[in-house]
Formats: C-alpha cells, sequence, structure tokens
C-alpha cells in the first residue's frame, strides 16, 4: 500500500492513477502505507509551486499563477500536482510511460485544445508532447488519428448519436465488466425487448420535442446477435422508424457462435452497413482460456458468410496481452486478419477491470498471467505496423485504467470506413442518447464545455421495471437551459 500526505487532498483519485502509471493496481491510502509520498503547495510570488518527496528524493514544479474560472484554475491546478508527482515518480523508477503522464482516457482532446487556442496541427501535436512527456510515436498516433477524422469529427447541433445496449451473452468471457449477463433459457429476452421497445417509443417523442434528428446508430452489448432474430429485428425496425435519419447503423454482430444467415439476412434487410465479426485472438486455446464457446475456424467461417451475404463493412476486434498468450500468438492473429482483410480493426490492449473474473483469476487466485508490459508494448507495436502497411489508418482511441503496459485502444479503418459513432462517442463531439439497461446518455451544452449524463441502471430487472424513470432521467438532463438544440 502507498500513503499520499498532500495540501490538495482534492486530487487524490487523480494522484492515485499517476502512482498506478509506475506501480499498476496497487492500494493508495491518505492514511496509511509502507512507501510514502509527501506533497506540498505554495502559492506565492505569483507563482505555483508543487514539490513531492519520496525516499529522500525530492522534485518541484513551479510555473506561473493561472487567474480564470474556478473550473479553468482546478483543471490547471490538477495538471500542475499531477504532472510534479509523475516527474518525481520517474526519477525514482528510471520509466517512462508511452503517454508519459497522461491518466485520461481521451489523449486527442489535450491536441484539439491546442488547435483551439491557435496552434496549426504540427504545433498542437509538439505541445502534447513536450507538455506532458508523451513519446514521439504516440504523438505521432495522435496526429494521424487527427487528419482522419478532419471533416467527419464534429456533428452538426441538432444532431444526436443513439446506442441501444443489448445486455446478453451466450457465455461470458473472463476479462469482461460490461453490463451484461448469461443468456441462460432466454427467459428475459422477452421482457427485456418490451421494456426496450418502450423506451425507444418515450425517447422518439422526447428527440422531437427537442428538434434533434440522428446522425448514427450503434447497437451493442453485450452481443446483440445472442438473442433470437425475431426480438433483435424488432429493436431495430422501432428504432429506424422512430428515428428514421441515421446515416451509418453498426450492428455488434460480435461473437461468431452467435452468428448464422437468418440473422444476417435481416440484418442486411433492415440496411445495417456495418458489422462486427470479433474474434479477439485466433489462439483457440486462449479462446477456451477466456470463457468463449467457440474457435478460430468458427470466427473465420462467419466473416466469410458475412462476405458471401454482401456486406462491405465488417470490422474485426482483437485484443493484446490475453492471459497466457505470448508475442508469437498474437502475431499469429495479425496474420489471419491480414488473410481476411476487414475493413477496420480494433486493435484493444487487456484492461482488467476489478469487476470482472479475471480479475480475481490473476491477483487473487493466481490462476494464469498476464503478458507482462514489454510483450504488450510489443504486440501493440507490431498491430500498427502492419495495419498501416497494409492501407489501415488509426480513426480513434482511448485509454482505460488498469492496462496492460499503460497503453491504449486503437480503430483502424480504410480509407471510408472509419465509424462516425465511434468518432463522436471517443471525441464527445455529438451527444449520445443510450438505451437499456447499463447505457449511459451523454449530453452536450455550451459547445460542449459541460456534458450531463443520464445512466440506466445496470440490472436487467430493475431496467425492466422502471424504464419510465429511465426516460425522465434523460428528459431532466436534455430539457436543460442551453441544451443543444433544445
Amino acid at each position: 500500500m502507498i500513503r499520499i500526505i498532500t495540501d490538495a487532498p482534492e486530487f487524490f483519485s487523480d494522484l492515485g492513477d499517476v502512482l498506478r502509471l509506475f506501480y499498476g493496481d496497487v492500494q493508495i491510502s491518505l492514511t496509511d502505507g509502507d512507501a510514502v509520498f509527501e506533497h506540498r503547495f505554495t502559492d506565492a510570488g505569483g507563482a505555483w509551486t508543487d514539490t513531492w518527496r519520496s525516499g529522500g528524493v525530492e522534485e518541484a514544479l513551479t510555473q506561473p499563477a493561472f487567474t480564470g474560472t474556478p473550473v479553468e484554475v482546478k483543471r490547471l491546478r490538477q495538471r500542475q500536482v499531477k504532472l510534479a508527482l509523475y516527474n518525481l515518480l520517474k526519477r525514482l523508477g528510471g520509466i517512462k510511460p508511452p503517454w508519459g503522464s497522461l491518466t485520461g482516457i481521451r489523449p486527442t482532446r489535450l491536441l484539439y485544445e491546442a488547435m483551439e487556442a491557435g496552434m496549426d496541427l504540427d504545433a498542437a501535436v509538439e505541445h502534447v508532447q513536450a507538455a506532458y512527456d508523451v513519446s514521439p510515436d504516440r504523438a505521432a498516433l495522435l496526429k494521424e488519428i487527427a487528419l482522419m477524422q478532419d471533416g467527419i469529427r464534429e456533428a452538426r447541433p441538432d444532431q444526436f448519436d443513439l446506442y441501444i445496449g443489448i445486455p446478453f451473452c451466450r457465455t461470458r468471457c473472463s476479462y469482461c465488466s460490461f453490463s451484461s449477463g448469461e443468456l441462460g433459457d432466454g427467459s428475459r429476452v422477452g421482457p427485456y425487448v418490451d421494456a426496450l421497445l418502450k423506451e425507444i417509443a418515450l425517447c422518439r417523442d422526447m428527440m422531437a420535442e427537442a428538434g434533434m434528428t440522428l446522425r448514427a446508430g450503434y447497437v451493442g452489448g453485450g452481443t446483440p446477435t445472442a438473442i433470437p432474430c425475431a426480438d433483435l429485428e424488432r429493436i431495430l425496425a422501432a428504432a429506424q422508424e422512430a428515428f428514421p435519419t441515421a446515416v451509418e447503423w453498426t450492428v455488434e454482430a460480435g461473437r461468431p457462435d452467435t452468428i448464422d444467415a437468418e440473422k444476417l439476412r435481416m440484418l442486411k434487410g433492415r440496411g445495417i452497413g456495418r458489422i462486427s465479426v470479433n474474434p479477439q485472438t485466433f489462439s483457440d486455446e486462449t479462446l477456451k482460456r477466456i470463457g468463449r464457446a467457440h474457435t478460430g475456424a468458427d470466427t473465420i467461417a462467419a466473416y466469410e458468410l458475412a462476405r458471401s451475404l454482401s456486406f462491405d463493412d465488417i470490422n474485426m476486434d482483437v485484443i493484446a496481452a490475453l492471459p497466457g498468450e505470448t508475442v508469437a500468438d498474437f502475431a499469429h492473429t495479425l496474420d489471419v486478419i491480414e488473410g481476411l482483410a476487414p475493413d477496420s480493426v480494433t486493435v484493444h490492449s487487456l484492461a482488467i477491470k476489478r469487476s470482472s473474473r479475471l480479475h480475481e483469476q490473476l491477483t487473487v487466485s493466481g490462476g494464469h498471467t498476464q503478458t507482462h508490459a514489454e510483450g504488450a508494448a510489443e504486440m501493440i507495436a507490431e498491430a500498427r505496423r502492419r495495419l498501416t502497411t497494409g492501407g489501415y489508418r488509426p480513426y480513434y482511441l482511448y485509454r482505460q485504467k488498469y492496462m496492460a503496459g499503460n497503453l491504449e485502444n486503437v480503430g483502424y479503418a480504410r480509407p471510408g470506413k472509419a465509424c462516425l459513432y465511434n468518432i463522436g462517442n471517443m471525441e464527445e463531439t455529438v451527444s449520445v442518447l443510450a438505451l437499456g439497461a447499463g447505457a449511459i446518455s451523454k449530453w452536450l451544452f455550451d459547445r460542449a464545455l459541460r456534458i450531463e449524463r443520464a445512466p440506466n441502471v445496470r440490472n436487467i430487472d430493475e431496467y425492466i421495471a422502471r424504464t419510465d424513470e429511465m426516460v425522465k432521467r434523460k428528459r431532466d438532463v436534455i430539457f436543460q437551459t442551453g441544451v443543444r438544440g433544445g
């Protein structure tokens, strides 16, 4: 356990994120701990100084004091106290994380902030690299993403994106922390679909009242194709009738053991242009280890079936640093991906959430090991090299806590195949109306300077019983003064 003694306890959570860049998933406390990091802050002579000390080593950071709104001052104070601690940790450990001092999930936001302040793209990239100690290759990645997002990052003020969550899977993967449950005998699917159709209808009226139209729709999970074809079609039909203006629809077909010709023909008939067929890995041994009830050959068969039915925008997800996987295992997965040539590929770095079964297996039971940070970095670098050589370009990224090697998740796409929903959601440039158990609506205010969230309850039975309340939560957020499109 690590103890923090600080003049700024309001930043305790943020400081913990910095410590975990170097120490991993360690417990951190304000009162107890074997290792102690002591912080003091002074505001004198027009300057802010943050001084950190641990193990006889001291690091201080001084910058001109800033005057502005309370929100602006708090944000800049947060950045300085974190950076000062980062500088000390880098001295103590001799380690430089690939994203430097950044702990947030959206590094591109800092790039766009610099550009909004008047910098051109190259200057903004140099600023982020220098100010936050970001590695040159990660800074270059940010530039490539900005170039891919040019012209498609923003939505009109009267547009929103739609997320529909189907929280059922055939089996639950060991790394999963999403709001989803195993399908079981399917008895909850009917009541869940009925509740979802009710939420769609109520939100249709609400969006009409707000004067907003749908830009992009995304059906995720869970695994949407885990439920019967007729139930999935009922959901899609209701959503498309309620919100008929979408220029893009994505459905996560996801796991190949839930994909068949009937469902694919239905999706094609409903005008679904983009689907995901997600292998995660092509190692059958790893698939068993993580709780996937299919083989790599099943994934290939499902992909080829979708191609035979004229799907021309297929995404595939892979995960680096799955438990027990070697760099050679991951290279094999990339070999298969290259041979299949999907239209987009999302490369995830495994994030072991505390609510997942894998966290229990790795940290408590010692069931199996996770790839070390150097191996994870090698996997991610090889994926980037191969995909960019093959004509794909990175178009969005996000980071999570507890990721292998403090790395990132990156979506790669061929030209013209970038997913609008993914960009808008990750960059937070468009409001998201989210329906279903565990879905979180995000509404943008004041040119996106403020974002309000309206979460639906995660428990499926609670969602079914409280659908009206979930819609009211959204209404309370959306119809505040100053809402975009309201």
